[in-house]
Formats: C-alpha cells, structure tokens, sequence
C-alpha cells in the first residue's frame, strides 16, 4: 500500500474484528479450490444419501459441465462491459467530478458508499470498479485540501455498494428466471419477469431501505476523534488506459475514426427501442446489449475500445474456469436425485412465511463456497424453487432470497473483494471490520423483507 499517516488508538470494531481477519487471511482458499472442494463434497452426498453408483455420479458430472455455457458467456459479459464502461473518459470524468463533492469524511465515507451502491444497481461490474476508482479519487480530492480520511473505511464504503447487486439491472438470478430457454425456465415450465422480482415493489424498496440503513450504520462507525487514520499520502488516482493511436495507414484511419463505433452503438439503441416497443422483456441479454451501446457511444474510436476490453479482459477468466465446475455439480445433483434429498430436508424445517428467511440463511452459507452469484444461483436455485412449489410459496421468494444471500455475504468473502482490492492497494484484513458493519445492517433488511412477503 502506499505510504501512510497513522495515529491514535485502533477502531473498536477493527479490533473486534480481528480473529475474523485472521482466520480469512489464513484459512480462506482461493475461489477455484472452493469450487473443487465443493465438488468433491457434492459427490460424496450423492453417493452417501442417494442410490446413485459411482458410475453415475462421474457420468451426471461429465454431462453436466457443458450445461451452463450459455449463462457462462453471459456473465462474463456483464463483468467485461461493466469494467470496460467503468474507465470509458466520460465515466473517468465523472468520476473525478463526483470526487470532489463531500466536504467532510464521514460525509465522504457515506458518497462513496452510496454512488457504488447506485454503481452496483447498475450493473455489478460497474460497481466494483466504481467503487475502488472513487475511493480513491475522493481520497486524493481531499488530502489535497488538508481534510484527513481513514482510506481503508473509505474503500470498504466502496466494497458495501456491492451488497445490493443482485437487486438491479444486471441481477443474475431474477434475469436468469426472466429468460426463455434457461435452466429455471425448464424447471417451472415458464419464465418469471422481472416484474414480480427485481422490479417488485417489495424488492425496490428493500433495495432503498438498505442503502439507507448501512450508509446510517457506516457513519456510525466511521473513524472519529483520536481513533487511528490511515491516510493515503500521495496521489494514487489511476491515469487510466494507455491508448496507442499511432495512425499512419488508411486502415489505422478507420481505428481512429469514432465513425464506426457510433454506427454500432446507433444500431444497438435502436435494436433496444424495437425490442422493448414490441413488448420484449428484460433479459440477460438485453442487459448485455444496453451495456455495448453505452460503451460504443462513449468511446472515441475502436483504438480506445480494444484497448479497454483487453484491460477489462483479465477479470474474466475465473468466471470461465469455474462455472464448469459449478455446472458439473448442478449435473451430480439431478442426476443422483441429490437435488431432491435436499429439497425435502428444507420443506421439513419451513413454513411458508419462515422458508424466505432460511432460504436467505442457506444461501449466505452457501455464497462462501460458491461466490460467483450465477454460479450460486445455477447450484441453489433449483433446489429452493422445488421446496417452494410444495410448500406453496410464491417462485419470486426463493429466486430474490438466494439472490439476496448471495449479495449479503459478499461482504466477508473475500472473492468479489479482490479486483477492487487490487486497485486500492490494499488487504482483505483492511477493510473487513468495516464490511462486517454492512454484513450485519443489511442482513436484517433482508430478513425483515422476506418475512413481510412471506406473511404476505
């Protein structure tokens, strides 16, 4: 991390939460291991608890590792665009225009939070950057004004606008539910829009509620006083992506030109405005498509484009090793009947008022195994829509608890947290206390929301 200012006595809640710190940065393995750890164990249950034979338990595995490649590319996108869209100059501008808006730090803490948060709703790999590029933009805004903040509060503020995700635009699990042809749609034998998931009433106001009671709780906590500062001394903002625009041959002309670049995002925009006037639904896809004509717009020309995508393509590569694996399990569980055994353990323990809370419970525990939100929701969602359809329960419940799982205990994972980590400079042990807060305030948001709709 960069050189920095410390005084004061530690934050109670850093010191509190330092066991956890602990044992994250010594027992927590990497995002590729829980996905093989996990299935092993799936394997293990089927074989244990189903009477599956060895035999079939690698055959439904090896079918099964396929079975998500569609959703695979999808997903992918949504992290490549987001990042692309991110450290496009317009968003870079604005960026560092928002940067200067908080006058004080706890004020400062609060933004950052807030305008990831509304990132995040966006679209989530959107967010994350949005989150770390602005965290340190206001730092840098700040310390220029001799106005002291705690920058490891300031990009957990960063990394908390990612707890509400999964309750916006690019939600993978309420989109997944809303596409035809999805593994979702199969199981119920029809699709479920996106109006009685993340466009419910229920959903945009848990969505507003939890903003404002983790920005509440975030200031509450915030450094004050004699408490310790970890202050980012120099000027870490990025500069952004070098563009090579070496233009010299007619075919470089057409590199520089925003000419062709404006034609595509012209003509997506006006595939989007004829999809949505003849009465298309929000896809996936669409999310993806609304994304490229943001970027296609906002470029200067194809040179810029390549160049943004090749920076963006390094954080896609997990999601392309993994969702195999996480497909492969998906493949165990249906064919052993593993996903049924399952299914009749939680009916046992719910009620139909209680079952969105368990299910909230089961999926944050779940989310540690299986970060990746698509993934999760691919090995999950099945199980909770079957105990659901015998218990009676409307399908929105489980699909936005699952979703809501996922997103909630991202806070103490630490897979999500490493991209944004890396642009900060720091270690998961930094921010953790702070985004244990977010973990704690938004969790009863959830709870309390899937109750009422389960009442309901």
């Amino acid at each position: 991390m960069s050189t920095v200012n410390q005084q004061g006595r530690r934050n109670p809640v850093s010191a509190m939460m330092r066991p956890v710190n602990s044992l994250v940065e010594r027992f927590i393995p990497s995002a590729l291991v829980f996905g093989i750890v996990l299935t092993l164990i799936v394997a293990f249950l089927a074989l244990a608890l189903t009477d599956a034979s060895p035999v079939e338990v690698v055959k439904g595995w090896g079918d099964g590792l396929s079975g998500l490649l569609a959703f695979m590319t999808q997903m992918a996108l949504v992290l490549l665009l987001g990042h692309t869209l991110a450290n496009t100059r317009p968003v870079r501008r604005l960026l560092a225009f928002l940067g200067g808006l908080p006058r004080g730090p706890v004020q400062a803490y609060v933004f950052v939070f807030v305008v990831a948060a509304v990132a995040s709703l966006i679209t989530w790999g959107l967010g994350l950057v949005v989150g770390a590029l602005l965290a340190k933009e206001v730092a840098a805004q700040l310390r220029a004004k001799g106005v002291r903040l705690h920058f490891p509060m300031l990009v957990a503020a960063g990394f908390s606008g990612f707890v509400v995700w999964h309750m916006g635009y690019s939600g993978s699990g309420p989109l997944t539910a809303a596409t035809d042809g999805s593994f979702i749609a199969e199981q119920l034998g029809r699709t479920v829009p996106i109006s009685e998931t993340t466009f419910s009433l229920w959903n945009i106001l848990a969505a507003l509620a939890t903003v404002v009671v983790v920005g509440l709780a975030l200031a509450a906590v915030a450094p004050r006083g004699d408490d310790k500062i970890i202050e980012l001394e120099i000027d870490a903002r990025d500069t952004g992506v070098d563009i090579d625009e070496d233009v010299v041959t007619p075919a470089d002309r057409l590199d520089a030109s925003r000419v062709l670049t404006a034609v595509v995002g012209l003509a997506l925009v006006a595939y989007l405005t004829i999809h949505f006037a003849q009465g298309g639904s929000l896809t996936l896809d669409i999310v993806n498509w609304s994304f490229l004509a943001l970027i296609f717009l906002l470029v200067r020309n194809p040179f810029e484009l390549m160049a943004l995508v090749k920076n963006a393509a390094s954080n896609v590569g997990d999601i392309l090793l993994q969702f195999p694996l996480y497909a492969g399990i998906l493949g165990i569980m249906t064919a052993s009947g593993l996903i049924t055994v399952f299914s009749d353990l939680f009916v046992s323990i719910s009620t139909p008022q209680t079952f969105g809370v368990l299910a909230l419970l089961s999926a944050g525990l779940v989310n540690f195994f299986v970060p990746s939100g698509g993934g999760q929701f691919a090995v999950q969602a099945p199980i909770m829509l079957d105990a659901a359809e015998r218990l009676g329960v409307d399908p929105s419940v489980p699909i936005m608890a699952v979703s809501y799982g996922d997103q909630w205990t991202n806070m103490v994972q630490p897979f999500w947290a490493l991209p944004l980590l890396a642009i900060a400079g720091l270690k998961m042990r930094d921010i953790l206390g702070y985004t244990t807060v977010t973990l704690i305030a938004s969790g009863l948001v959830f709870a309390v929301t899937l109750l009422i709709v389960g009442a309901g």
